[in-house]
């Protein structure tokens, strides 16, 4: 694999690919199919195709946990044991029986173990999602008067928190206290339309050296930030829709990209017929092993 080049890691045919997350300890990759309800599992060096679970409910994201995996779903957040039955560890309070309401959607854990999740407006237009925090089996709203919680993550120096509300087409960062789990007042950090960028930031990622990695849906590329908010690479991708990003292998130098066919139609699934696939870079920078849940 080639430096900066990006080339298909499994070819699928993902609605909306999303939540790449990589185990250090499992040297696994994991990552949703949030339309069909699918979680996929993958050993890269053991070749093969991935294992694919059905949840059987839209799924936003996953996160690790010391006993499998976590996962938010669209009623509520889970715990996935290996080779057990799922632990119901929260209630969406946006959700509704009958299947409507907000459901969940970008998250990932902090160094602390707690578990950040957002949602997602269900007609993508309002401000009625939030972002939560799942911390001691209570389930907090932190923000709230977004339309599409994304773009999460986390400095290095765990100072502080990145996130996005998609719709807004801004990154913002917060004050970040890793001890109490407290947020301060954000501020804007990165606006795509002062740099003239297509698309709206999804899913992300932070490396080693602190530099923030966005996927810019319907932008068809990849985006690196310094820590000051300044636009120093960017990597288009063959196809429209990418939708977050991972670091893994090894030696966390190889950057998964999940994307999407959701938006569209047969004559563009046949232009980029690598859409909905999962995909891979190599990186000349490392990333961060990612924390896993503890309750």
């Amino acid at each position: 694999m080639q430096d900066g080049v990006i080339e298909v890691a499994v070819k699928l045919d993902m609605s909306l690919g999303e939540s790449p997350v990589w185990s250090v300890e499992r040297q696994t990759l994991y990552w949703a199919d949030i339309n069909n309800g699918h979680l996929y599992t993958w050993r890269p060096q053991e070749g093969g195709a991935p294992t694919r679970i059905e949840l059987g409910e839209k799924v936003g994201c996953v996160a690790l946990d010391e006993a499998g995996l976590v996962a938010a779903a669209a009623s509520g957040i889970l715990r996935l044991p290996s080779g057990g039955e799922p632990e119901r560890l929260a209630d969406n309070p946006e959700w509704r029986p009958a299947g409507q309401g907000n459901r969940f959607n970008d998250g990932r854990c902090d160094a602390a173990g707690r578990l950040w999740v957002g949602t997602i407006d269900a007609d993508e237009s309002s401000p009625s999602a939030a972002l939560y925090c799942l911390d001691r089996g209570e389930l907090t709203p932190r923000l709230t008067g977004l339309g599409i919680s994304n773009g999460l993550a986390f400095s290095p120096d765990r100072r502080w928190l990145y996130h996005t509300d998609s719709l807004s087409r801004r990154i913002l960062r917060y004050p970040f206290d890793l001890d109490s789990g407290t947020l301060g007042e954000g501020e804007t950090w990165v606006d795509l339309e002062r740099l003239g960028l297509p698309g709206v930031p999804d899913g992300a990622a932070v490396d080693s050296e602190g530099c923030y990695w966005s996927a810019l849906y319907d932008g068809g590329r990849i985006v690196r930030f310094s820590p000051e908010g300044e636009l120093v690479a960017e990597h288009p991708v063959p196809c429209p829709h990418p939708t977050m990003v991972a670091f893994g292998g090894a030696d966390l130098r190889t950057l998964y990209i999940t994307t999407a066919t959701q938006h569209l139609d047969a004559e563009g699934k046949a232009r980029w017929p690598q859409a909905g696939s999962l995909l891979q870079m190599r990186t000349g920078v490392a990333g961060l092993a990612e924390p896993g849940f503890k309750g």
